[in-house]
C-alpha cells in the first residue's frame, strides 16, 4: 500500500510542506459537563489549536474489573478514585456528540474523537466527523483497525507502548482495506513523560519506515518536546488541555491550560519557519548584512597615481561593497589612475 504524503482534514492539508496540526486533547477532561467541554472547544479555538480531540467509548469495552483505579493529584493531593466511574461520568453520548460537533462547526474548528468499538466508529462517521482517531490502548485491536479503514476516512494511529512489529501489523491490516489515508503518531504512554522517554527521535524512524506522515502525542511537560518533533518533521501535534488543573480527574493535573496552549501553538508556528529551507543561500534579511558585514580590499596608506599594488598596500576592513578580499589577486600589480586616501575602499574602476 502506497500511503497518501498529504492528507486533507476539514481544510487543512496534512504532510509534505504544510503547517503541523495541532490537535488539544480534551480527552475526558470535560468531566461529563457539556457547559465546560464547549467552554474548553472555545478556549482552545482562541489559543489558535487546529482541532480538539474527544472520546467516544464505551467504559464497559475496556474495563469490567471496577476494583481498578486512578491514582492521581487533585490540588496537591493524592487522589483515589475508580477507573470505572471515571470513564462512566465522562462517557459521550449520541446527542453529546452531536452537540460538540456543531458547537464546533459554529465556531469554525476541527473536531474529532477515540471510539473504542464498530459501533462508535459508525456513528462517528454517520456526524461527519473528517478523521478517526485510534489511541495507543487500541493499536493491537486489529478488528478495529480495520473497521476504521474500512470506512475510507483518515485515520489515525497512536503507537504508545508499541513494538515495530506491531505497528507494522496494524499499518498492514489497515491497508488491506485499501484505505491510503492514514497517520501515525509516535507516542510514549507515561503521564507525564520523563525526557529520557521522550525518543523524539522515532518520528524519522517510524516516517522511514513505513512511509507515511507522522506527528507526535506528546505527554511530556512544557512545550520542548513539541518544538522538537516541528524540527524534526512532525506532521500533527497533540496535547492534553484543561481549563484548570484542579479540576478533578487523572488527566486534568499534566494537561496544558489556556496560556500554555497558546504558547505552545505559537513557539511551534515559530519553529516551523525556523526550520526553513535546506538549500544554502543568503536570505533576504542577510543581503544587507552582506553589504554593511561583510569585508573588502581598503587602502592600508596612501597611494600616489599610478603606484603598482602591493599586498602592503591592501587591508581588509568593513563594509563590503567594494573589491572582496577573495578578488585580491585581481588588483594586486595594477597601477593607480589616481591618488587614493588610506582608508578607501577599492574599486575596480580606480585601477588601469
Amino acid at each position: 500500500m502506497n500511503f497518501k504524503q498529504e492528507i486533507k482534514i476539514g481544510t487543512s492539508l496534512i504532510g509534505k510542506d504544510n503547517p503541523v496540526y495541532i490537535v488539544a486533547e480534551i480527552g475526558i477532561n470535560h468531566n461529563g459537563d457539556m457547559d465546560l467541554a464547549r467552554e474548553m472547544i472555545k478556549s482552545a479555538k482562541t489559543a489558535g489549536v487546529d482541532a480538539v480531540k474527544f472520546q467516544n467509548y464505551r467504559t464497559e469495552d475496556f474495563i469490567s474489573d471496577k476494583t481498578l483505579t486512578f491514582e492521581y493529584l487533585l490540588n496537591g493531593k493524592k487522589t483515589i478514585e475508580s477507573q470505572f466511574e471515571v470513564f462512566k461520568r465522562c462517557e459521550l453520548s449520541q446527542d453529546d456528540l452531536i452537540e460538540l460537533i456543531n458547537y464546533c462547526k459554529e465556531i469554525d474548528i476541527d473536531i474529532h474523537s477515540t471510539p473504542t468499538n464498530e459501533d462508535g466508529i459508525r456513528l462517528l462517521a454517520e456526524l461527519g466527523i473528517s478523521v478517526l482517531k485510534n489511541g495507543s490502548d487500541y493499536l493491537t485491536n486489529l478488528p478495529l483497525v480495520r473497521a476504521m479503514g474500512e470506512t475510507n476516512l483518515p485515520t489515525v494511529l497512536s503507537t504508545g507502548m508499541a513494538t515495530i512489529a506491531e505497528i507494522s501489523q496494524a499499518v498492514q491490516v489497515f491497508g488491506e482495506t485499501e484505505n491510503n489515508n492514514l497517520i501515525l503518531l509516535h507516542c510514549t504512554s507515561s503521564y507525564p513523560t520523563p525526557a529520557k522517554d521522550v525518543n523524539l527521535a522515532r518520528i524519522k524512524t517510524l516516517s522511514s519506515a513505513f512511509g507515511i506522515p507522522t506527528g507526535f502525542s506528546d505527554h511530556s511537560a512544557g512545550t520542548t518536546a513539541a518544538i522538537g518533533a516541528t524540527i524534526l518533521g512532525s506532521c500533527w501535534i497533540e496535547k492534553h488541555f484543561t481549563l484548570d488543573r484542579k479540576l478533578p480527574g487523572p488527566d486534568q493535573w499534566f494537561s496544558m491550560d489556556f496560556n500554555e496552549l497558546k504558547f505552545l501553538v505559537n513557539s511551534v508556528r515559530d519553529a516551523e519557519q525556523m526550520v526553513g529551507s535546506a538549500n544554502i543561500y543568503p536570505t533576504a534579511s542577510e543581503e544587507l548584512g552582506r553589504r554593511d558585514f561583510r569585508l573588502s580590499c581598503v587602502a592600508q596608506r596612501n597611494i600616489e597615481k599610478g603606484s603598482v599594488i602591493d599586498k602592503s598596500d591592501v587591508a581588509f576592513r568593513r563594509p563590503g561593497y567594494g573589491v572582496p578580499p577573495v578578488d585580491i589577486q585581481c588588483i594586486l600589480g595594477r597601477k593607480t589612475k589616481a591618488s587614493i586616501v588610506a582608508g578607501s575602499i577599492f574599486s575596480y574602476e580606480m585601477f588601469e
